[in-house]
């Protein structure tokens, strides 16, 4: 599924939303607002580097973004001092701008560069053998003095993260030098040492930048990470906004009428969850595994969704009962869609978790119905 197809269903839904009463207009739109940082306005994390190391570019890739995997190595002509993108290990697409080495001439063309895309993690390297006699983080930190120095927009904000390819000395010197440079010390985020290639420290270093990167820019970190736990993370924001967003539409009378936008939700909830889990995004994909979870988005799904149509024709307990309905359907299919694609579950175990949590549901919503119908008869 690409762009142009999320595209179509946002707006689909936007223009269903400016149907709603007010009161719900605004929590709707509030629950899509991360929805379209995360999968509509996606980009990839952009990092410059700085400071001393002179270990080859692609090298430093692989070592920070690509740790336990077989190094490749593409020897091609590359921008010196711009945004270049690089494809990590077939996973993602990180943005890279290797200022490491930047002269005083060099500097106006990162500056311009910082200015048209501001970077979302600055990368600061300390060689100590590029460094000999010199304190940490030796003549590093120049370049984000005169960027700072020069205009607030080159750095914007930018978090850093110290990586020191010297001794474990070495790098507690960094990291105490570090928050001492105004430049640097309200931006710092960690200093982490890497004594070889494919260090563990890369694999702590992902997870921290799965989960500080800006949302737009998120996916593509976590997807190059494999990090489950921030995979999890995401889905559930995933589940959670859309099924808000479910119940809200649910919860309104207007028969019949949301029954596309809402399976249409369902579907790209459940092809969110795939391409966040590593895999790619397809429509098709998705609606067969809602089906093979006994969710059919056939005929099962407009037999479950006539009836909630019916109960629209009776105002007020019958709307509420409506968008429950809407809402547990999307919930239940959201989790398991994330047992199975990141969890690592059988579609078997999918399917019985699908299944299981749909009961717990319908028991919720019986015990809603039979209050509020109580209500109704003392009145």
């Amino acid at each position: 599924m690409n762009q142009t197809a999320l595209l179509h269903i946002v707006e689909r839904l936007e223009r269903l939303v400016t149907r709603l009463p007010e009161k719900i207009r605004r929590p709707v739109l509030r629950e899509l607002t991360p929805l379209k940082e995360l999968f509509l306005q996606q980009r990839p994390p952009r990092f410059l580097f700085v400071g001393s190391s002179k270990m080859p570019t692609h090298q430093i890739i692989n070592t920070l973004f690509s740790p336990g995997a077989q190094e490749e190595v593409n020897i091609a002509l590359m921008p010196v001092h711009r945004w270049v993108d690089w494809n990590v290990s077939g996973h993602g697409t990180i943005s890279v701008l290797d200022a490491r080495g930047a002269d005083h001439s060099a500097a106006a063309q990162v500056e311009e560069d910082l200015k048209r895309q501001p970077a979302d993690i600055i990368v600061l390297f300390d060689d100590a053998e590029s460094n000999v006699g010199k304190p940490p983080p030796g003549n590093s930190t120049n370049l984000l003095s005169h960027l700072q120095h020069s205009s607030s927009e080159e750095l914007g904000d930018a978090k850093v993260i110290g990586v020191s390819l010297g001794s474990q000395t070495r790098a507690a010197q960094l990291r105490e030098a570090l928050k001492m440079q105004p430049a640097i010390g309200d931006r710092l985020l960690k200093v982490v040492q890497f004594t070889e290639m494919h260090s563990a420290e890369s694999r702590g270093l992902l997870s921290v930048l799965a989960e500080v990167l800006p949302n737009q820019a998120k996916i593509e970190m976590i997807r190059i990470s494999r990090d489950r736990e921030a995979q999890h993370h995401v889905a559930q924001m995933l589940i959670k906004s859309t099924t808000a967003i479910c119940t809200a539409i649910g919860a309104q009378p207007i028969p019949l009428a949301d029954l596309p936008i809402l399976t249409s939700l369902q579907v790209a909830m459940v092809s969110g969850i795939m391409y966040v889990s590593g895999r790619e995004r397809s429509l098709r994909a998705a609606t067969e595994f809602i089906t093979a979870l006994g969710a059919n988005v056939g005929v099962g799904m407009l037999l479950r969704e006539g009836a909630r149509a019916i109960l629209k024709f009776f105002p007020g307990w019958g709307n509420v009962v409506c968008g429950m309905v809407a809402g547990a359907g999307t919930y239940t299919i959201g989790r398991a869609a994330s047992a199975f694609f990141i969890g690592g579950v059988s579609l078997k175990d999918a399917r019985q978790k699908y299944l299981a949590d749909r009961k717990k549901a319908s028991h919720k919503r019986h015990s809603l119905d039979s209050s509020i119908r109580a209500s109704k008869s003392i009145e």
